[in-house]
């Protein structure tokens, strides 16, 4: 290859990398709506902030399951580790969030790069079994370690201090809503930058041939290891949150439903695209309180038959479906 050719490729590869990296029209919609809603909807800030929270745990979840291909049934097993150490310190050492939620994320970064090394090996069955077999552990370890977690009972009997030793939590949770939402945020915008990165490029190509991207120098082994630990960062990020918005933990957050609610989040919202989280947390939890008011019974039914008729649909032709008005109306002004 000719000097040229390479210089060439290599501006193509730039402009590239900075249309990927492009800040899209939906993105910002979805910041102005979420600061509007601080404003429109002040009596439904308690639900506004549980949605934060899950979108946040969606988006740790959607970097190894949308960018690496790793499947995991067992995720909750950080959000549960860092709501306990959120939990504890508050109780035992420093009640400032902030710091809480560094430390929590930090715990659990720690414990996914421990446990990253087990899910390097076997299929995809291997590592649901596995990631859930660690999910279960860290229960069970909750449960009998009462004299530290409480137990079954839960841990509580502690206050968190103000935000940044200035802003307290108040009852009807808007300073915890714009607390969530911050984190939120920010977690979102390094999750994008490290996504639509060569890093991310190359985790792409681990999940689409990982023999193939090895043979062209990609560490496939380093780059799961690397993006797994960070999601269990984000995971316990988002666990100190509940515990901080709510001040009390229990062993609710390591159990099994936790992870697949957030599987569901991810089929009703998208993987690939970080936004796919916070748009199907959005759903899942408006459609969960609704129909958890109209059928308190049966609610998770008719979850279930929607998540079964978007699988039979197919998530193409919904789009297409969406999409269709719009496409009308563009035809009839190109006509005029």
């Amino acid at each position: 290859m000719t000097d040229s050719s390479a210089a060439t490729a290599e501006s193509r590869a730039a402009k590239f990398m900075k249309r990927r990296n492009r800040i899209r029209f939906y993105e910002i919609l979805v910041w102005i709506a979420a600061i509007a809603a601080i404003f429109v909807a002040p009596t439904k800030l308690l639900i506004l902030t549980e949605i934060a929270i899950l979108a946040l745990f969606a988006v740790s979840l959607d970097l190894v399951l949308g960018f690496a291909g790793i499947v995991s049934l067992g995720h909750a097993a950080f959000f549960g580790l860092g709501a306990y150490i959120a939990g504890l310190m508050a109780l035992h050492f420093i009640a400032e969030p902030v710091v809480g939620l560094i430390a929590a994320g930090l715990v659990s970064g720690v414990l996914g790069f421990l446990t990253s090394f087990l899910i390097l090996r076997g299929s995809d069955l291997t590592r649901l079994m596995t990631t859930l077999g660690i999910a279960l552990m860290m229960a069970e370890v909750a449960n009998q370690m009462a004299w530290l977690t409480g137990g079954a009972d839960g841990l509580g009997g502690f206050t968190v201090g103000p935000i940044l030793g200035t802003f307290e939590f108040d009852l009807f949770g808007r300073n915890g809503y714009i607390y969530c939402l911050v984190v939120l945020f920010l977690v979102t915008m390094i999750a994008r930058r490290l996504a639509f990165s060569p890093f991310g490029l190359s985790l792409k190509a681990i999940k689409g041939n990982p023999m193939r991207a090895g043979m062209v120098g990609v560490p496939a082994r380093r780059r799961i290891v690397a993006v797994y630990s960070l999601a269990a960062v984000f995971a316990g990020m988002a666990g100190a949150l509940l515990t901080q918005t709510t001040s009390f933990v229990s062993p609710d957050v390591l159990a099994f439903h936790r992870s697949a609610d957030l599987l569901m989040v991810l089929v009703i919202g998208g993987t690939g695209y970080l936004y796919g989280g916070i748009f199907g947390a959005i759903i899942f939890t408006l459609l969960k309180d609704w129909l958890s008011v109209v059928t308190p019974q049966y609610w998770m039914f008719w979850i279930g038959l929607i998540l079964v008729a978007m699988v039979l649909t197919g998530r193409d032709r919904l789009a297409r479906w969406i999409e269709f008005l719009p496409d009308r109306f563009s035809r009839k002004e190109a006509g005029r």
